[in-house]
């Protein structure tokens, strides 16, 4: 399920150093290997000399090489599992939001595009290295603040409708902002005021997928979770409630989660 594979995406992040892609660890294991095979030639080229006296030198740069294939071979293994990841983990998005496209009413199928490869990887190309995130304030556009105050006020008082049409406004307009995945989680929240469950299950997943380590993840996921259920999809909501845990250990909505998945009878 979409969860579960965003999971398995996460794991190999820590063996990248920050800005270090697969293929820069690649390039350096190859040029290092070239430079030990180039020691190796200049050791055994001495003859009958190298042999006497350099015989364990030789054997520390045979295990050395041996180490460089077997690295090199994780490496290749590791870039492979995670493009597997990314493409399922892709695709299984798209389709959970082709589903609950088909059970909300409003929602045009035609409209929905293709969905965006999970860790910002360009189809086919090299993974793009991640950046720091820079602060709201300097990403922040002229009124962004102001409107997302504006939504925000009209769901604090109940304005379930005009707070889902602000924030929808406010996503539409200021697309790729620091507050566009909130904003889509707390849609979420004024369509489940109005009961438009798989409107809000929507939003609840755009907000996720679209900032899956960012502040409202966990609410969104476990929000997700719920509205699947609702919907009648227990299977795709046990799998999604189950990844709150794995993905979120320790935060308070993995009670919620748990709670919710016994609710269902999840295994």
């Amino acid at each position: 399920m979409t969860a579960l594979l965003l999971a398995g995406l996460a794991t190999p992040a820590p063996l990248l150093a920050q800005g270090e892609t697969l293929a820069d660890i690649r390039q350096e294991l190859s040029v290092l290997f070239v430079d030990i095979q180039r020691l190796k030639r200049e050791l055994s080229t001495t003859g009958g000399v190298t042999s006497a006296v350099g015989g364990d030198t030789l054997q520390r740069v045979d295990l050395i090489e041996s180490e460089l294939q077997r690295l090199t071979s994780m490496t290749e293994n590791l870039e492979f599992r995670i493009g597997r990841v990314v493409e399922d983990g892709t695709n299984r998005i798209g389709d959970l939001d082709f589903r609950l496209c088909e059970l909300e009413p409003k929602c045009d199928i035609a409209t929905l595009g293709s969905t965006p490869r999970l860790g910002g990887e360009p189809e086919g190309g090299t993974p793009v290295a991640a950046t720091p995130q820079t602060t709201p304030d300097i990403q922040m556009a002229v009124g962004e603040q102001a409107d997302f105050d504006a939504a925000r006020s009209a769901l604090d008082a109940g304005d379930f409708r005009r707070a889902a049409d602000l924030f929808q406004t406010f996503t539409e307009t200021y697309t790729g902002g620091p507050l566009t995945a909130e904003a889509h989680y707390f849609r979420g929240q004024a369509l489940s005021g109005l009961g438009e469950t798989s409107g809000a299950a929507r939003a609840y997943l755009t907000a996720f997928s679209g900032n899956p380590d960012g502040p409202r993840a966990p609410d969104a996921l476990l929000q997700l979770g719920t509205s699947l259920a609702e919907l009648g999809q227990s299977n795709e909501a046990c799998v999604t409630l189950a990844e709150v845990g794995a993905r979120f250990q320790g935060m308070p909505q993995v009670v919620s989660a748990e709670t919710e998945r016994q609710r269902l009878g999840c295994q």
